[in-house]
């Protein structure tokens, strides 16, 4: 069974949207895309570079699949950013979507049927990790049927106000155990999750 890691950068009120710039998604009359980028700094770099050091593929929702496809493969080869765009230029990439004849990114595959179904049986199948980046509707999808088994969050000190959330009201009850966390000198906490069972209750205080 294949893992699959959910990476989001999210403000302290939960949202997502449009976290690197203005034109990612304004949808909703969202005006403050790019509220991570004052907060970038090398620890946030060396974060990324962790995440990625292990084999993986993407499982990209549509729109973020259209945003990545419209960046990484023009990243020039003396960018900061040719690194991370070999990786996601050769990786296999699988992609929720209906129009699959549009998917022109090299190595890029639609889901078909049913995206719960879908997925779970990729994750059946032998393989790297699977990684998830941004694509909050389908993340919202994923985290009702519970198949996310890792949530990577970068934490930013912000709160927005509005905007498009990771998490949903209709989220399968998990619990997750916190497997690192540490900070950035901007003021990020990033926070690695793996999902651990069922939520337990009971009343605070009261001796068993």
């Amino acid at each position: 069974m294949r893992t699959l890691i959910v990476a989001e950068h999210i403000s302290l009120d939960g949202v997502i949207q449009s976290p690197g710039g203005p034109e990612e998604d304004p949808s909703g009359e969202f005006h403050l895309g790019g509220w991570i980028a004052p907060y970038n700094d090398e620890a946030l770099g060396q974060d990324l570079q962790a995440l990625l050091s292990q084999p993986f593929e993407l499982l990209l929702g549509r729109r973020t699949y259209e945003i990545f496809a419209a960046y990484w493969p023009h990243v020039l080869a003396d960018s900061a950013h040719h690194s991370i765009a070999a990786l996601f230029n050769s990786v296999p990439k699988h992609v929720a979507t209906h129009r699959s004849d549009t998917l022109g990114w090299q190595n890029s595959h639609a889901l078909k049927g049913d995206l719960a179904a879908a997925i779970r049986t990729l994750k059946q199948r032998d393989g790297v990790n699977l990684l998830t980046w941004g694509s909050g509707e389908m993340v919202r999808q994923l985290l009702a049927a519970g198949l996310v088994d890792e949530l990577r969050l970068m934490i930013y000190p912000v709160m927005l106000g509005r905007g498009k959330h990771l998490f949903g009201d209709n989220a399968q009850p998990s619990a997750f155990t916190l497997m690192h966390s540490s900070s950035t000198p901007s003021g990020v906490l990033l926070a690695r999750y793996a999902r651990s069972g069922e939520v337990r209750t009971g009343v605070v205080g009261k001796m068993e």
